[in-house]
């Protein structure tokens, strides 16, 4: 990983890329998204503070937990400009998503247990078919097998 010197206090696309292990595409679709932000020069290269690699890390954590961009943006937003981030505020920033988590790990424990019984059987209206048809709210609307458009 390359290291980027103390006493340089901004980053290039490229120098952020390399440190955050994000594409320079994936960057400039966070700063699109309002979710990192940089300055230009005076020959309009975006340069980005040293905090932006913390934000991005914590961008793409919550990406892959699942978390909509809108809400880690939401939550970015809540980050205090004047400093850099502490340890706290990162924390009260993900307990924020801890019911979320929580109930995205139900279903799919849910899932998990009844993928073997549901593949395959087309039912969509038993109340055992928890992956098609969750709480058979298709059975309360129709009967038989196949819904039609």
């Amino acid at each position: 990983m390359p290291q980027i010197p103390g006493n340089v206090h901004e980053l290039t696309v490229g120098q952020l890329s390399a440190r955050s292990g994000a594409a320079v595409s994936a960057l400039h679709f966070y700063e699109a998204k309002g979710l990192i932000s940089s300055r230009r020069t005076s020959g309009n290269q975006r340069r980005f503070a040293r905090d932006a690699l913390r934000r991005v890390a914590f961008v793409r954590a919550a990406q892959r937990v699942g978390i909509p961009l809108a809400s880690i943006r939401e939550a970015l937003a809540r980050l205090p400009e004047e400093r850099t981030p502490t340890r706290e505020d990162w924390a009260a920033l993900s307990e924020a998503w801890r019911t979320e988590l929580d109930e995205r790990i139900k279903q799919l424990t849910r899932l998990r247990e009844n993928l073997s019984d549901c593949i395959g059987c087309g039912c969509l209206s038993l109340k055992t078919c928890a992956l098609s048809n969750p709480d058979d709210v298709f059975g309360e609307r129709l009967t038989g097998s196949r819904l039609s458009s």
